[in-house]
């Protein structure tokens, strides 16, 4: 059986939840308490020497980068998860990585965290958060494609990136009413099981 580490909160951990629900695969989970520095113990650090969550136990080896993990799981069990054409799979690849790569790095709460003590308190993890991540979901709503969901009508990688930060944004009370195509696809995917099962708020929070 696979064994995922995980954090409840984390983005990253959420995204790899979801595509294991997508791909219905059962696992179990240990989850490690960023808030008391588990991910920086000694026995994590050799699972995963970036100290970072997720990381995924399966088929007989460790895997650690949500989105190298999903793309496992993608082409090891054909779950579809990038379009067919190549212009069309580099699309999807930029909306998930306008997320992954762009958005959620600067919000991570180290570097909010950072930010905030360098300012002296002119800058707050409310006002860093809001100011990104609307920013950076602005533009998404822009790349999203006629469809059911990010990119036409079948589920994508693009998805799987887009739900944790919404999740994000709800907590960080980011004003989503000037993208109305996001919050249609958050509509659709909230249907989908392996999404709503993933929601943090359905994970063991202990």
């Amino acid at each position: 059986m696979a064994k995922l580490y995980d954090y409840w909160r984390s983005s990253a951990s959420y995204r790899v939840r979801i595509a294991l629900g997508l791909a219905e695969i059962d696992y179990e989970t240990e989850v490690v308490d960023l808030r008391k520095g588990a991910h920086l113990e000694d026995d994590y650090l050799a699972r995963n020497p970036q100290g970072l969550v997720p990381a995924l136990e399966v088929d007989g080896g460790t895997l650690t980068q949500s989105l190298a993990i999903i793309q496992y799981l993608d082409e090891t069990l054909k779950l579809g998860l990038m379009p067919n054409l190549p212009a069309s799979r580099a699309r999807v690849r930029a909306m998930a990585y306008a997320i992954a790569m762009d958005i959620h790095p600067v919000c991570n709460l180290s570097v909010v965290q950072f930010a905030v003590e360098q300012s002296g308190g002119a800058i707050t993890n409310e006002s860093w958060m809001q100011h990104f991540i609307h920013k950076g979901l602005s533009a998404y709503e822009v790349m999203i494609r006629d469809g059911k969901y990010s990119y036409g009508d079948e589920v994508t990688i693009a998805d799987i990136c887009l739900m944790p930060q919404l999740y994000n944004a709800d907590r960080w009370g980011v004003n989503l009413d000037d993208m109305p195509k996001i919050q249609s696809v958050r509509d659709a995917l909230e249907s989908i099981p392996a999404f709503a099962n993933a929601h943090p708020d359905r994970c063991n929070q202990s």
